[in-house]
């Protein structure tokens, strides 16, 4: 089941559980909606992939044991471990390239 990490790796902006603002890439890097459009522009820093909006787990279990009671969000901070200036060269070397194809 997916982490739900609670915050941006990028700007450090709290992501609760239920924030239509959080975005995942398919390794659960999590960051803001703002900072995938307007720093990244839709590349995953640590590994070159796309986005999708993170999933909302729901507050109520409507079945047995599944719910965010049952399956808390993530509390560990998660930031990134590349410079500005790496970044930057990934995301303009890889930006033109559709998600699928990359």
């Amino acid at each position: 089941m997916l982490e739900l990490r609670p915050n941006c790796e990028c700007c450090d902006r709290d992501l609760p559980p239920d924030s239509e603002a959080a975005r995942i890439c398919s390794y659960e890097c999590t960051f803001c909606a703002d900072c995938v459009a307007d720093v990244l522009h839709d590349v995953c820093p640590n590994c070159g992939g796309g986005f999708a909006p993170r999933p909302v787990r729901p507050r109520t279990a409507r079945r047995a044991g599944v719910s965010l009671a049952h399956h808390p969000a993530s509390t560990r901070r998660v930031s990134l471990k590349y410079p500005a200036d790496d970044i930057a060269r990934l995301v303009a070397e890889v930006r033109a390239i559709p998600p699928r194809e990359r």
